[in-house]
């Protein structure tokens, strides 16, 4: 009777250790799918990230480009505004002498 209570001690023991050992297996298992998973979305993160980066770089090369445009505008502006400042006082200078001359003729 003593060997029929150990056997079965035995096999509860074994029926634990195979219980123990399959629920290991399958949380090892599921770790390592929930690795890929993890692994996977973070790779999809980063190539999301490249793509916007992308998209951030070309906008900012559009403002700069954009920029020096406005830039060489703005000089052609100063440059016209100087042109007419210098023939503003030119025909400034020919009108006194204009004036000048017909002063002279109705005195």
């Amino acid at each position: 009777m003593n060997q029929k209570i150990l056997n079965k001690e035995i096999m509860k023991r074994n029926n634990k250790s195979i219980i123990f050992t399959m629920l290991a297996i399958f949380l090892l298992a599921s770790c390592g799918n929930l690795g890929n998973e993890v692994e996977n979305k973070l790779n999809e993160l980063e190539n999301k990230t490249e793509s916007l980066d992308s998209l951030i770089n070309k906008e900012v090369d559009k403002v700069l480009t954009l920029d020096s445009l406005i830039n060489k505008e703005s000089d052609k502006v100063k440059k016209l505004d100087t042109l007419i400042n210098k023939s503003s006082s030119q025909l400034d200078s020919i009108s006194k002498r204009g004036s000048k001359i017909l002063e002279k003729i109705n005195n």
